[in-house]
């Protein structure tokens, strides 16, 4: 009988181990991971560039597919405490060498858009650094305490 009481009472305790919030877990470092492309970037683009004159404006592309030749990928995510917080894709298409077309998801301004603009745009630059809760949000303890009764309303 001790055995199986012994052997439930680890069980038990193992198993409240595994669920640990966020902020309570495993740091995770931030993740910057492919291109940092910008509007400004994307605006100096034009129809019949050469593959180097591309490669000079966006940089080396992230992925070069050998099964599609005439393309260039250029893949940007942003990565704090395991949430993405910014996805961007730019696709660069070429026909005989010469840029023909590209598409993409919206690109962020310049820094220097940015900082012309007075600040104003920061908070959407800057895609959430803060990861305190918003106004109106809580966090798991005070959720805790609300269904405890000990918090106020």
């Amino acid at each position: 009988m001790r055995v199986l009481f012994r052997t439930l009472a680890v069980c038990m305790v193992l198993g409240g181990c595994s669920y640990l919030p966020p902020s309570l877990g495993v740091y995770k470092l931030d993740i910057n991971q492919g291109n940092y492309i910008t509007q400004d970037q994307v605006e100096r683009l034009r129809v019949g560039q050469t593959r180097q004159q591309v490669r000079l404006i966006l940089g080396t592309p992230l992925l070069v597919d050998p099964f599609h030749a005439t393309r260039w990928d250029y893949v940007y995510e942003f990565e704090r405490q395991g949430r993405i917080l910014e996805h961007s894709q730019l696709t660069v298409y070429f026909v005989e060498d010469k840029v023909a077309r590209w598409e993409g998801t919206e690109m962020p301004p310049s820094p220097t858009q940015v900082a012309q603009g007075g600040g104003a745009s920061d908070a959407t630059f800057d895609k959430s650094l803060s990861l305190a809760p918003k106004t109106g949000e809580t966090n798991w303890l005070q959720d805790l305490l609300k269904k405890l009764g000990w918090w106020g309303q």
